[in-house]
């Protein structure tokens, strides 16, 4: 046993695989520098996953009447498109400055595969673009997020690993399974603050939370928030804080995917500039 394997087994928690979608654009140029500062923050390995657009998805909306020729160029477009943004992907894998860092090109059907890799990962990280429902990875986000329910790094600015770290939790499963699942990132974090609102007329009980980081060995401080608009609450303790990302709950009030994401959930992320671990 390396002596990395035994002190990640002495620490307890620990993240080993690290995976960032990519597509080959430039706007992904700061989650595979952040994805690559986590892994090796944490001695892992980081795995980067080519998700092409799959002509598999794409044959049902050709239809049987959209055949011959035209198909043929369609699919012959989407081919060397994929094969250009593989290059770009590659080129970009090729600056990043991690030890352990694999690449790989997902095959069709895509999602299946992107699937099978999200399992087998500690947490996945997404840019901004893909976390507003924009590019070719927003639908990859939302179904690695709702449907794997993986914890999921949201990089939208650098920030520091061992800066300060702040939970919003309300006592519901989501947030506190975000909150669990966050310990290991949280265990190299020099400050941590659990921040809430109360739900009506409860108190928050933030203190219930902290008192489970302690027996992790984590000393967590508490700020109750004013009633109001929570998005707003949560933004302006984060600013407070400095905090260099929140962790929260992503919830959704409907299974279908256009509605896949709640009030406070889509504000966080249509509307903050935060850095995010999420987990559903």
């Amino acid at each position: 046993m390396s002596d990395a394997i035994a002190q990640k087994q002495a620490q307890g928690q620990a993240w080993s695989r690290i995976s960032v979608p990519v597509s080959g654009t430039t706007g992904e140029a700061l989650a595979l520098e952040l994805a690559a500062q986590l892994a090796k923050a944490f001695q892992a390995q980081l795995n980067v996953l080519f998700t092409p657009p799959d002509p598999a998805e794409l044959a049902p909306w050709l239809g049987e009447g959209f055949m011959g020729t035209v198909q043929m160029a369609t699919m012959e477009s989407l081919k060397t498109a994929a094969e250009e943004s593989e290059l770009a992907a590659r080129a970009q894998f090729a600056t990043i400055d991690c030890p352990g860092k694999s690449f790989t090109a997902l095959n069709s059907p895509v999602w299946q595969d992107l699937a099978m890799e999200t399992r087998l990962s500690d947490l996945m990280v997404f840019s901004d673009v893909s976390a507003r429902g924009q590019g070719m990875l927003s639908e990859a986000f939302q179904q690695v997020l709702m449907e794997e329910r993986t914890g999921v790094f949201i990089a939208r600015k650098s920030f520091n690993i061992n800066g300060t770290a702040v939970v919003a939790w309300d006592g519901k499963e989501p947030s506190s399974r975000a909150a669990r699942r966050a310990a290991p990132l949280l265990k190299k974090a020099s400050r941590i603050v659990i921040i809430g609102a109360p739900v009506g007329d409860q108190p928050p009980e933030l203190e219930r939370l902290a008192a489970y980081y302690a027996a992790h060995g984590l000393r967590a401080e508490v700020d109750t928030l004013p009633k109001g608009d929570v998005v707003q609450a949560l933004t302006a303790a984060a600013e407070r804080y400095k905090a260099d990302y929140m962790v929260a709950g992503a919830y959704g009030r409907s299974r279908l995917r256009e509605f896949a994401f709640g009030g406070t959930t889509r504000a966080l992320l249509q509307h903050t500039q935060l850095n995010l671990y999420m987990a559903h």
